[in-house]
């Protein structure tokens, strides 16, 4: 009996669940001699799956039969691809934004046609293109990256030419580089929001938000995920030279408390090396709840760390901001890892989660990979919001009381990353915030932390490694929270 107990007290006080237990990760073979360094994917309406990789392939994957097909090839570094049917499909390929449609039916291509070509080119080697994603009113969006100081440019360019932009370590001496583009339905295009280094993620959200991601380097301290309106200007100075009205001057000129008070700020920032080095697409979980409790929220990819993010909005003063926090599934059941380099997501009807690699000039890896959702609800952070005096968290599974009200349970830090020129930037003004309240609502799915202050413009770092629900331990115990403005007791909370 006493055995019985003491074995009884070490499983309660040590759970032992991973992420293996609710989900498994397959790796998909492709076929010989096909560089897999993914830039794009896509479902077909009909189930297949459709990839394009950097030397220029596009071709189809059924999983049924688990066959490949070429589709089409020849496309100059194609990073971002839309179905639109069983037969058409839209790439983003580094001149332009092509249509691809199979007219008689064979699974190949026999048109190619050009969409959207109204941007620069300048020769220069990171002038990549991104997208297209499409929102509810049949809108299409791309972004297109600025040029590198590390190569110059050709004699021969498309698209005017600017000196005013050729300054800086990132640069965009043509249109429009450092933009994210919209194409109308009836195929009009136009610039649609500035200041972008390298926004190599595009996705829209289950609310309708377009959501961008760009990269850390010069002008961001941190990697970021904004929220993309019309008109706004979100911080890398150079593709100001293509704003409308701007003066002709080389922005570089303006001082960065200048430029600072004339962009929109990110939404979430991801922490460098907490939450991750260089983030990717972004997809919604579109699956209904067949890839577990996490319906209707959005992952994003990660380059360089074997997982991915989701990201937790939370509408503060009409406008978003919110957290972060990683998704693990560093190997399944069936012992194979989850791969580095995960550059390219989406969502299949079956609710498997695929993911694209590549490692093309970055620190990456090659392949395809599928994540499955094997069932079970692992004890998770669900929501993060901001009260006028903390946090509220909830998780996907009531928490074990004794450990859920411990203040010592719950290590907070804050801190914020510097908007200058230079690369990068550490973290600044870091600093210990008490918690000095907790409490727990009815059903122990929602914890309320009161912290010792609040200030706005900072991120706050949430260490929560000690939490439980009964065998389970909490699959991910550090969030990150953007805090861009503070909530009054008056204002609401919307998602």
């Amino acid at each position: 009996m006493l055995l019985t107990l003491l074995a009884s007290l070490c499983f309660w006080a040590a759970p032992t669940d991973t992420i293996s237990d609710y989900y498994t990760i397959e790796t998909i073979p492709t076929p010989a001699g096909l560089t897999v360094e993914t830039g794009g994917l896509t479902f077909l309406p009909d189930g297949r799956l459709a990839a394009c990789f950097h030397r220029g392939e596009v071709m189809l994957y059924n999983p049924k039969t688990k066959t490949w097909k070429l589709f089409a090839e020849g496309l100059h570094d194609p990073l971002g691809i839309l179905a639109v049917s069983n037969r058409e499909l839209l790439v983003m390929q580094r001149p332009e934004l092509t249509r691809l449609t199979d007219t008689n039916g064979d699974g190949v291509a026999d048109t190619y046609e050009t969409v959207a070509d109204q941007f620069g080119m300048s020769g220069n080697y990171h002038e990549f293109a991104f997208g297209p994603v499409r929102d509810s009113k049949g809108n299409l969006y791309i972004s297109l990256n600025t040029a590198s100081n590390g190569a110059g440019i050709r004699d021969e360019l498309r698209g005017q030419y600017d000196s005013l932009g050729r300054p800086g370590r990132m640069y965009a001496c043509v249109p429009y580089r450092g933009w994210v583009m919209q194409i109308t339905p009836n195929g009009k295009v136009k610039p649609y929001a500035s200041g972008f280094r390298s926004p190599n993620g595009l996705g829209i959200d289950a609310q309708g938000r377009l959501l961008v991601t760009d990269n850390q380097g010069d002008w961001l301290g941190t990697s970021k995920l904004y929220n993309v309106e019309e008109g706004k200007f979100y911080g890398h100075p150079t593709s100001l030279v293509w704003r409308p009205g701007f003066p002709d001057i080389d922005p570089l000129t303006l001082s960065p408390q200048t430029l600072d008070s004339m962009r929109t700020v990110e939404s979430i920032a991801f922490p460098h090396e907490i939450m991750a080095h260089s983030p990717t697409q972004m997809v919604v979980d579109n699956s209904g709840g067949k890839f577990g409790p996490f319906a209707g929220q959005t992952f994003v990819g990660e380059m360089d760390f074997p997982h991915l993010l989701r990201v937790l909005p939370d509408m503060v003063d009409g406008q978003m901001q919110g957290a972060c926090v990683p998704f693990f599934a560093k190997g399944g059941s069936n012992g194979t890892p989850l791969r580095i380099g995960n550059n390219r997501l989406a969502f299949s009807p079956d609710g498997s989660l695929w993911l694209g690699q590549t490692d093309h000039g970055w620190l990456g890896d090659r392949g395809l990979q599928r994540i499955r959702y094997t069932g079970g609800t692992p004890l998770d952070i669900l929501a993060m919001t901001l009260t006028p005096t903390g946090f509220d968290l909830t998780f996907t599974q009531p928490v074990d009381e004794a450990t859920a009200r411990q203040l010592a349970n719950y290590q907070v830090r804050s801190y914020y990353y510097e908007y200058h020129r230079a690369y990068g930037s550490p973290q600044k003004d870091v600093q210990t915030v008490p918690v000095t309240a907790v409490q727990l609502s009815p059903d122990r799915r929602t914890v309320s932390l009161t912290l010792s202050q609040l200030r706005p413009k900072r991120i706050y770092e949430l260490h929560l490694a000690k939490l439980t629900a009964g065998s389970k331990q909490l699959m991910n115990s550090v969030i990150c929270y953007t805090l861009n403005r503070l909530r009054t007791p008056a204002v609401g909370r919307a998602n």
